[in-house]
């Protein structure tokens, strides 16, 4: 099993995504909050600088008579992901791609996901597959959404894809990382970013991503959908700088015994 090199300090630790290097390792989403002002103040206080966009949820452009994202989020302050949410099969993915780079002047980052069924959310691989060759061929950097399953993860990295984003849990769900293990293999197998996306709650499921290895989380209902949205930023910022710190310094090994803190040998009395 080969094992992703990582930095050994937090000095200029920044996550290298498509050629371009961001201080935040958290990508935030776009879409669920309740007007355009409090979309903006989620977005600074979490600190992102990529963040997300369901082209066929949100204004870009498409309709001028309704309040354009652009106008809030400007692309001279933000990366903007497209994203094909929403989309359940590769000729629906594909052509809501072409669509966001025609939009975005020929902008050729795009969140790919092709999804199963409109219950669990959870992708349909063979579509996502079909899509991400199709894309990638076509010139777009592609950040695939996919599940926990470490031969498919290293399969879109061998396809060509940037970054591959593996699900905690299904979308919107709140649950939490139920497969840490299966993480961990993708993290340890991989030789591009592997972000963490969908099914994060609270502040501690980050960090716990990050603590994994994970080079980022990329979430939008865990902060949209809290009681104070704006709060919620702020924390999963801070929650993403503690795991990655916390990855970065090693953990003790987990013991079944205690271990004291201050040992016997070699006290005065």
């Amino acid at each position: 099993m080969s094992t992703v090199m990582k930095p050994t300090t937090t000095n200029d630790d920044g996550l290298l995504i498509a050629g371009h290097v961001y201080s935040s390792r958290l990508l935030v989403g776009t879409g669920k909050y309740k007007d355009m002002d409090e979309t903006r103040r989620s977005v600074e206080a979490s600190g992102a600088q990529i963040i997300t966009v369901a082209i066929r949820r949100t204004n870009i452009g498409q309709d001028p008579k309704q309040p354009n994202l652009l106008d809030t989020l400007p692309m001279s302050k933000y990366t903007y992901l497209p994203n094909t949410a929403g989309c359940y099969s590769a000729e629906d993915a594909i052509r809501t791609c072409r669509l966001a780079r025609e939009l975005l002047d020929g902008h050729d980052l795009v969140k790919l996901e092709v999804l199963g069924d409109e219950k669990t959310l959870f992708p349909d691989i063979v579509q996502t597959l079909s899509a991400a060759e199709i894309l990638i061929k076509d010139g777009f950097k592609v950040m695939v959404y996919t599940n926990d399953d470490p031969i498919i993860a290293k399969r879109f990295e061998d396809m060509g894809c940037v970054a591959v984003m593996p699900l905690a849990a299904p979308i919107g769900s709140g649950l939490g990382i139920r497969n840490p293990y299966n993480i961990r293999t993708i993290v340890e197998n991989a030789k591009v970013p592997i972000l963490v996306d969908a099914g994060v709650g609270t502040a501690s499921d980050a960090a716990i991503a990050m603590e994994l290895g994970c080079d980022g989380v990329l979430m939008n209902t865990a902060i949209a959908g809290a009681q104070d949205p704006v709060l919620m930023a702020s924390a999963m910022k801070k929650a993403i700088e503690a795991g990655r710190e916390a990855f970065l310094a090693g953990r003790i090994p987990r013991k079944r015994f205690a271990s004291a803190s201050s040992p016997v040998d070699g006290t005065f009395f």
